[in-house]
C-alpha cells in the first residue's frame, strides 16, 4: 500500500509536467476563438519599431471567408471583439456598413502612417463586400498606436484569428 502523501505528490508533479509540455506544444501563431474576444500575439522577436499596417484584403472560400491584414515589421498583438455598432475612432461617428453583426479588429502597437505622418496604408478605407459571410470592411482608426478595422455580417460570425509570417500578416477566418 502506498502512502497517501506520496500519491498526492506524484499526482501534483505529473500534472505540472503535463501542463508544461502542453504549453510548449501549442504553436503561438495558432491562437483561435469562436467566442467573444480573441487575442493574438506574434512569436518573440526584437520589437524596435512600431509595425506598419499597409493593406487589408479578403477572399471567399468554400467553407469560410478570410480577412488578411498585411504588415511591415512584425505581427503585433491583436484583439477581435464583437461589437453592437462600428464607429470611427476619434470622431465617434458610425461607420456606414450595412449589417446586423460586427467585429472590431484592433492591432496594438501598430500604425498606418510613417514618422512624417504620411499614410502607408494602401488598402480600402470602406468597402462593401458580397461574400458568404463577410459583407463589409472598413479601416476605422489609426490613432495613438492602435489601428482598428471593422467587419460587417448579416449573420452571427464564428471566427478564428492567427498570424502568418514571411510576409507578416494577421488573418481572421469566418466560418460559413
Amino acid at each position: 500500500m502506498t502512502h497517501p502523501r506520496l500519491r498526492q505528490s506524484v499526482a501534483l508533479v505529473s500534472g505540472a509536467l503535463l501542463a508544461a509540455c502542453l504549453s510548449f506544444a501549442a504553436p503561438a501563431s495558432a491562437a483561435a476563438s469562436t467566442t467573444s474576444a480573441t487575442s493574438t500575439t506574434s512569436a518573440t522577436q526584437p520589437r524596435t519599431q512600431t509595425p506598419l499596417v499597409v493593406n487589408a484584403r479578403w477572399a471567399g472560400h468554400a467553407t469560410y471567408d478570410r480577412i488578411v491584414i498585411d504588415l511591415q515589421g512584425y505581427v503585433p498583438g491583436a484583439t477581435v471583439t464583437p461589437v453592437a455598432q462600428l464607429i470611427y475612432d476619434g470622431s465617434g461617428k458610425p461607420v456606414p456598413l450595412a449589417g446586423k453583426y460586427f467585429l472590431e479588429i484592433r492591432l496594438n502597437p501598430a500604425a498606418a502612417h510613417n514618422d512624417a505622418g504620411e499614410s502607408v496604408y494602401r488598402g480600402p478605407k470602406l468597402q462593401k463586400i458580397q461574400l458568404g459571410k463577410l459583407k463589409g470592411l472598413a479601416l476605422t482608426g489609426d490613432y495613438e498606436g492602435y489601428v482598428t478595422f471593422g467587419a460587417a455580417f448579416d449573420t452571427l460570425p464564428y471566427y478564428r484569428t492567427f498570424a502568418l509570417h514571411s510576409p507578416e500578416r494577421l488573418v481572421v477566418d469566418i466560418a460559413h
